[in-house]
């Protein structure tokens, strides 16, 4: 059985008859478990209304980096993540290839989040890109590591990968892995060690090969498992397995079905 760490199912539609559909596909399709990841604390509640009912679906509440203007202040953040049905804070982070201009605003949310998470005793999901040395130092500054942590959908280079396992973050694997342009992630992938890793769709967007073009949905993480299993030479059961326990063991509130 397979987990996908990192979804948008709220994004993919916002049918609850067409999220019963995806989630059922999903099932099918061998995916126990999937995490829908909150963007905006303003749009929350609407995606909490989409997926609560289903047991299989957990979910998170944070504000990502290119939605500032979605933000809010410490204090509504800290009430969403301290609900009993938020299993983790993001997702937050970083992101100076799309909103450099940005970067003041983004990191003084990434440091609430960070602190929020450290408060309520919940794991971090972290989005970075073009910005590896201001995501790690802002997460030595802040992060306590009993918190937990995971970079999320991670294209970034060997060297912060290893920096960020030091720190004992997760690293999660998406669909772009499959891209023939991913090369150099693809041998990042080769030595991320097996029980810090997991897999993800983050979908709608980033489908696998060979379903690239199409909307991405939960059934395709296991798509990103059969890659990763190949390019290690190892099998994907041992994939599935690896990535769903350490999942299980990074958000300790999701209850096992």
């Amino acid at each position: 059985m397979f987990v996908d760490s990192h979804c948008h199912l709220d994004r993919i539609s916002d049918e609850v008859k067409d999220i019963e559909a995806i989630i059922e596909r999903a099932r099918l399709n061998k995916v126990e478990h999937m995490l829908c990841v909150a963007v905006s604390v303003r749009e929350f509640e609407k995606m909490r209304e989409a997926v609560s009912n289903f047991n299989n679906v957990s979910m998170s509440c944070g504000v990502h980096p290119l939605h500032q203007e979605d933000a809010c202040d410490y204090d509504t953040l800290l009430s969403h993540a301290s609900r009993d049905d938020v299993i983790a804070v993001g997702e937050t982070g970083l992101d100076y290839h799309y909103s450099e201009e940005t970067k003041l605003v983004q990191q003084q949310s990434f440091i609430d989040h960070i602190k929020v998470a450290n408060q309520v005793n919940k794991p971090l999901i972290i989005h970075t890109r073009a910005a590896q040395d201001d995501t790690l130092q802002i997460l030595s500054d802040h992060y306590d590591t009993k918190t937990g942590a995971v970079l999320h959908c991670f294209t970034e280079s060997l060297d912060m990968a290893q920096k960020a396992l030091k720190m004992g973050l997760y690293i999660s694997i998406s669909g772009i892995v499959t891209f023939n342009s991913a090369k150099d992630l693809q041998q990042t992938v080769k030595q991320i060690p097996l029980d810090r890793l997991l897999i993800e769709t983050d979908s709608p967007w980033l489908a696998p090969a060979p379903h690239r073009g199409k909307k991405n949905e939960p059934q395709y993480v296991v798509r990103v498992a059969e890659f990763i299993a190949d390019l290690r030479g190892i099998s994907v059961d041992e994939v599935a397995n690896a990535t769903k326990e350490n999942f299980y063991r990074l958000f300790s509130r999701v209850p096992r079905i």
